[in-house]
């Protein structure tokens, strides 16, 4: 496999900043950034995942409204919702994730990738942090 690049080589490849490490790391497999770039009207985050690193299935739950949308900035990754097969993204595609859909999302093997991530306000909006995706799910991508 290519040599994969660093976190400051990638920083120059993408407009947003990259940020800290993720304060919510414990639902993530791998090293993820986030960044918030707006607090204005609504807050959206960078999230960025060095190679290979996913989040947990997680549920964004409301009882009318919510949902989030994500906005792939960068690199290359995937979106999964339960049952069904595993989406690829690149810069310019956009994820309109529904309330109460299981799902994951996360870097290709070989890519950092990053999204913005959009939390839509819903009634009694909430996220529930799952099981992670395992490593046999994963690595069934290419």
């Amino acid at each position: 496999m290519a040599d994969i690049m660093s976190k400051e080589i990638y920083q120059k490849e993408i407009f947003f900043p990259i940020g800290e490490p993720n304060p919510y790391g414990d639902y993530f497999v791998g090293q993820s950034y986030l960044a918030q770039v707006s607090k204005e009207q609504l807050s959206v985050f960078n999230v960025t995942f060095e190679p290979a690193c996913r989040n947990n299935w997680h549920i964004h739950h409301a009882k009318s409204g919510g949902g989030q949308m994500l906005i792939c900035v960068g690199g290359r990754g995937y979106y999964q919702e339960w049952g069904k097969e595993a989406k690829e993204l690149h810069a310019g595609d956009i994820v309109n994730i529904p309330a109460n859909v299981k799902h994951w999302h996360g870097a290709a093997h070989d890519s950092w990738f990053s999204h913005l991530a959009i939390e839509i306000e819903g009634e009694d909006g909430n996220t529930e942090w799952c099981e992670a995706v395992s490593d046999e799910e994963y690595n069934k991508l290419k």
